[in-house]
């Protein structure tokens, strides 16, 4: 064997240099610590080395190693005391084994030396310390042969450890990097969690085509400045559509301001959206700003914009073409950033036939026009509708109500002229008014469907409309019973259609509730009602 040069104090000099840069080359732990040990066998001719770390159950565990392949490098573990690893783990201090093969305590665990053949094989394992307390060992060997002296070993001892507090120092910052990382990202994760449970639009329920394209046209739109006109009937959730596209827009760290244009007069609404100065009228004893300024980098939603007068239309369009306004009572103009999104129930087309809204305000606000379905025309969302206003009233109440299915299906077949704000009042008032903890049909009381009272003589049941399907039935003389035959006429109580229905089956409810599109229990519950007495045939 050739014998290994010496390594002088100018090689561990350059040695450790480049070592203190390839612990700090980047963020990557495991590779700065496999580029450490390249150095270490290039600079000063060491056969393998190994970086073991204290993992979270106390073992060490090889995280980087030289001169070993992946599979030896996974079999590098050891417990505390366990071994020469092990043991310099547990007392801290380093250890040297001239000759792997004469050692009791040389596990070998790697399996990657062949001992006992060849040269001998010395190991050099010193501690890795953060502070006092010891996280980890730096290990290496190499081949001697008997010229090797003691003093060459404590040369070694000293460089190693040196460079394991430089690992020390490397493995400390890593740690504290990756708990702040850790912390950024949990919190970043609570407040985008908190954001999409307040605005975004996954707090918009939608299952269904209709508002699941509605969404995608929300996403579409958010990224840019275009005004956004949003139509719909009143209780639809224009507001919180305006909101998710805020959100979702780059300027979500800005204000969201919401006027509504109905609730104030034209007077109120200029000085509303546009401040004051101070004296401008009687009442205005201090300078104001308005809600055109209080958007400025962000949004300013203006609801029921059909709504506003003529005469503040023509005020509006200006700021909306020149994008700067002066506030009442001044005359400097003031230029504001601001994203308009607007919303309205009405028909603005008529509108602007009839003279009653500007047409070119008309063009100036509808750039990007999202229509909102009707609740009724999206049946599929009420369950999910009903179970999110049941959850809030029982987290506000400290109840645990729910919805019985017949009851559900009472609420399937409404025709909520009145939309999401209807349902969210008619749940709230059947869960007020519910004596148990399951709302039952009596429990409803919601005017638009009839939920219980009505249900024969109005018809809830029939789909696409509100009329009774026997109501419909062929009333001629003559007509076969499949046919609708003796059919009661269209005049008749619901006592009397319902005592018809159950004559027509023999007196079996099951088949009279099928007849007249209804439930057996919808049925047990209107002969309760009218106290009718069932009939044996």
């Amino acid at each position: 064997m050739t014998k290994r040069p010496e390594a002088n104090a100018t090689t561990q000099v350059l040695a450790m240099y480049e070592i203190s840069k390839a612990l700090n080359s980047c963020a990557d732990l495991a590779k700065n610590l496999r580029a450490t040990l390249e150095i270490l066998a290039s600079y000063l001719h060491m056969q393998r080395g190994m970086v073991a770390l204290v993992q979270d159950d106390g073992a060490l565990q090889t995280v980087s190693a030289h001169g070993l392949s992946r599979q030896e490098k996974d079999r590098g573990r050891y417990l505390k005391g366990e071994g020469i690893i092990g043991r310099v783990l547990k007392t801290g201090l380093p250890m040297v084994i001239p000759d792997v093969a004469d050692e009791p305590l040389f596990l070998n665990r790697t399996q990657s030396r062949d001992l006992g053949e060849g040269d001998a094989i010395a190991f050099i394992g010193v501690p890795i310390k953060m502070g006092r307390d010891t996280i980890g060992v730096l290990s290496v060997d190499r081949e001697t042969d008997a010229s090797q002296r003691s003093t060459r070993f404590e040369q070694d001892v000293r460089f190693l450890k040196m460079v394991a507090i430089l690992i020390g120092h490397a493995v400390k910052q890593s740690r504290v990097i990756a708990a702040e990382r850790a912390a950024l990202l949990s919190e970043k994760q609570r407040l985008e969690t908190a954001l999409k449970g307040r605005y975004s639009i996954d707090n918009v329920i939608g299952h269904g085509k209709r508002m699941q394209e509605v969404f995608a046209e929300v996403h579409k739109v958010a990224p840019g400045r275009a005004t956004v006109l949003l139509r719909g009937e009143s209780g639809t959730g224009k507001e919180m559509i305006a909101r998710a596209i805020h959100y979702l827009s780059p300027r979500k760290d800005k204000a969201f301001v919401r006027v509504n244009c109905a609730a104030l007069t034209e007077t109120l609404l200029e000085s509303e959206l546009f401040g004051h100065e101070k004296g401008a009228f009687t009442g205005a004893s201090q300078e104001r700003k308005g809600r055109f300024e209080s958007a400025h980098g962000g949004t300013l939603f203006l609801d029921e914009i059909g709504e506003i007068s003529p005469a503040f239309q023509t005020k509006l369009l200006r700021v909306l073409q020149e994008r700067e306004f002066e506030r009442v009572g001044g005359n400097k103009s003031i230029r504001v950033d601001v994203r308009l999104i607007c919303a309205t129930n009405r028909d603005l087309e008529a509108a602007v036939t009839d003279g009653t809204f500007r047409e070119d305000l008309y063009y100036r606000i509808n750039v990007v026009a999202i229509f909102l379905p009707p609740l009724r025309e999206r049946h599929e969302d009420i369950p999910f509708l009903v179970e999110h206003c049941l959850d809030k009233f029982n987290r506000e109440n400290g109840r645990q109500v729910r919805m019985a299915p017949e009851a559900m299906r009472i609420l399937l077949q409404c025709n909520w002229t009145g939309n999401v704000r209807e349902l969210e009042n008619c749940v709230e008032r059947s869960a007020t008014m519910a004596q148990g903890d399951v709302i039952e049909l009596p429990d409803l009381s919601c005017q638009q469907g009839k939920c219980f009272s009505g249900v024969l003589q109005e018809g809830w049941a029939a789909k696409g409309g509100t009329q009774h399907p026997l109501s419909r039935m062929d009333t001629r003389p003559g007509v076969s019973a499949a046919g609708n035959a003796h059919a009661p006429p269209p005049a008749s109580s619901e006592r009397e259609r319902l005592i018809w229905a159950l004559e027509q089956c023999g007196w079996v409810q099951a088949k009279a509730a099928r007849l007249l599109n209804l439930t057996p229990r919808q049925v047990g519950y209107a002969l309760k009602k009218h106290a009718i007495p069932l009939r044996r045939l």
